[in-house]
């Protein structure tokens, strides 16, 4: 099998995660910067309690660009930061943003009703009556309310990822609704030509970078490539791996580790995309995904029929060799988290140790494909079979397994507890932050 392989970089290069990170911090803050001398030049108002509601709500708006910015699924970002990271960073700006635009709503009433001698819901309500704006920007914070609200960890886990993603995209409404509010009562939006400039230039990046990551570039994607279910394999009797072809497929940017977002575009199964990494290294011919039966939609997938078309986004994350900082790795998979795994040993320069852990043998999925490439790479593959007590993966397993495992990227991919376990046993073993890689392979919410 031909895989595009990268040597791994220098021990002194900057990780790539780090520039996009810092990248990402400096132009939030550039941004706060040029909002707040915008802000200033418009001039204050005489009621503290307006200036300041002002103020919080051009940071809102400046957060809420933000927010679609982090959740666009640029390429650029997402190999280097990854799906899982950027979503959390969406989430807890999400919560900052509520707060500050509550702000911006309590600290501007409070000021009109101290100049108007009228109590706060009175002043609020003959704000939305007279003035031009105010009732959008009152919609859109009710709506933002209502998408923090299901947002919130207890609500999220009750709800369908379809019925949460379908309730959040009232978020751009709200964005469409808070921004027409700026434009008709905003001071600073109109202080100066430069200053509506920046914030049509602001507002135009972040939507555009929603446009282009979310809908322009899977749509072209999808109709250059034309995916199509080229094999339906049986792994075993709970497991099955899919195999997809398409035209061009070697100028897809797909990297081993990385994962898309599936539509098998049958009758009953279209609307439901699914997060599945792949299970082989890119070969320029075929896409391949081995999924464990875990609910309806993976158990679906044994049924396929060949010639099935698929509409696929991604590829996505930041499991990748981009990632490496020292020479030689460990490769360690809980289950059917090898998937990703199977397909990074592939691509891997170095030696590798490959450790999997798995309740029987029987469970050992892609374990003869694991040994053949194993034994081709000269890497060592280490099959850990047994229950959930005693620990198999503890601090004194690893050592033994792995007597350098400090002086190694560990690339971990399996069940979230066996993740933090063997997290916890890496930190105790000494091995640095930057040299562990993981990722949760999931539907951004």
């Amino acid at each position: 099998m031909t895989t595009v392989q990268s040597p791994p970089r220098p021990p002194t290069a900057i990780r790539p995660e780090v520039v996009a990170r810092t990248g990402l911090y400096a132009v939030l803050a550039a941004n706060a910067a040029v909002v707040t001398f915008f802000f200033v030049q418009a001039g204050f108002a005489a009621n503290a309690l307006v200036v300041t509601g002002r103020l919080a709500g051009l940071y809102g708006a400046l957060l809420m660009a933000f927010q679609l910015l982090l959740v666009a699924r640029l390429p650029w970002l997402d190999r280097r930061i990854g799906m899982d990271r950027l979503t959390l960073w969406h989430r807890w700006t999400g919560f900052a943003l509520l707060w500050t635009l509550l702000a911006h709503a309590v600290f501007i009433t409070l000021g009109y009703a101290d100049s108007s001698g009228l109590d706060p819901v009175n002043q609020l309500v003959d704000l939305a009556e007279t003035v031009e704006g105010v009732l959008r920007a009152v919609v859109a914070l009710a709506l933002i309310l209502v998408v923090g609200a299901v947002s919130a960890r207890f609500a999220r886990r009750r709800l369908a990822y379809e019925t949460w993603h379908f309730i959040h995209l009232y978020t751009y409404v709200a964005v469409v609704l808070a921004f027409t509010h700026q434009v008709t009562v905003g001071t600073t939006f109109v202080a100066s030509p430069a200053a509506t400039a920046y914030w049509w230039t602001l507002w135009g990046v972040a939507l555009g970078s929603v446009l282009v990551g979310r809908l322009v570039l899977p749509l072209w994607r999808n109709l250059r490539h034309r995916l199509r279910v080229s094999a339906v394999v049986p792994e075993n009797d709970d497991v099955v791996s899919v195999y997809v072809t398409g035209r061009d497929l070697d100028r897809l940017p797909a990297r081993a580790g990385q994962f898309f977002l599936w539509r098998f575009l049958t009758r009953d199964r279209w609307w439901q995309a699914n997060p599945f990494s792949l299970s082989a290294a890119p070969d320029g011919r075929t896409l391949r995904l081995t999924v464990k039966a875990a609910g309806d939609g993976s158990a679906a997938l044994r049924r396929l029929q060949v010639g099935t078309r698929v509409f696929a986004e991604g590829p996505y994350g930041a499991f990748t060799t981009m990632r490496r900082t020292r020479p030689d790795a460990v490769l360690v998979a809980g289950g059917v988290g090898v998937t990703p795994i199977r397909a990074l040993l592939e691509e891997l320069h170095g030696h590798a140790v490959v450790i999997h852990r798995v309740a029987t043998e029987r469970d050992a999925v892609l374990h003869d494909e694991l040994r053949e490439l194993a034994h081709a790479k000269g890497a060592e593959l280490y099959l850990v079979t047994g229950p959930v007590t005693p620990d198999k993966l503890s601090p004194a397993e690893l050592a033994r397994l792995v007597p350098d495992i400090a002086d190694r990227d560990v690339y971990l991919c399996g069940p979230p507890g066996m993740t933090a376990a063997v997290r916890r046993s890496l930190r105790e073993l000494g091995v640095p932050a930057p040299q562990i890689h993981f990722e949760r392979f999931s539907l951004a919410g």
